[in-house]
């Protein structure tokens, strides 16, 4: 009777132990939402204007210098303003060196050139893949008068696939601030 009742078990957690195949868990994407983008008008004074996004938040600074933080994303956007003096040559060669200070720790270094004659406004943006403190950097100039220089922070150690998103998300709204400067 034993060895009926064992066989018995054994042969009922056989059939219990057979069901479909167990799949691995698919890989997990990091679903991040970010608001809808709203442009203004910069509302400080300054001898430069552009477009920012309303949910930034903007602080005035000495000699024309501002910072655009988006407190949701940790970020801020630095802007420093420079006239231009006859040191044109200086100013462009100062914002190449900040860029390229980033190369210990880039994977690469992308520039892109914006030249607008309508609206004299020259410039440059470069994006800055890898560990880097900062990820976009950008210079603008009327190559007479003006010259705008900005920067991309973010106020965490940098994590460059964790922070892509959002440099994307920045990445349009300088677009945007570069399209729509214009001199005062």
């Amino acid at each position: 009777m034993r060895k009926i009742s064992f066989l018995f078990s054994l042969i009922f957690i056989l059939f219990i132990s057979c069901n479909d195949d167990v799949l691995p868990k698919p890989k997990a994407y990091l679903s991040l939402e970010y608001p809808a983008k709203d442009y203004e008008k910069l509302s400080v004074s300054r001898p430069y204007s552009f477009d920012v996004l309303k949910s930034t938040t903007i602080f005035d600074d000495k000699n024309n210098w501002l910072k655009i933080k988006y407190p949701d994303l940790k970020a801020s956007i630095d802007i420093t303003y420079r006239p231009v003096k006859n040191n044109i040559k200086e100013l462009l060669t100062e914002a190449e060196k900040l860029v390229f200070k980033h190369a210990v720790k880039a994977e690469q270094i992308i520039p892109k050139d914006f030249i607008n004659p309508e609206k004299r406004t020259f410039g440059s943006l470069y994006e800055i893949t890898g560990n880097a403190a900062s990820h976009l950097q950008f210079h603008i100039t009327d190559s007479t008068n003006n010259f705008i220089k900005g920067s991309l922070y973010f106020y965490a150690k940098p994590n460059y696939d964790s922070i892509l998103p959002a440099v994307a998300y920045i990445k349009e709204d300088i677009l945007k601030l570069v399209e729509s400067l214009e001199w005062e």
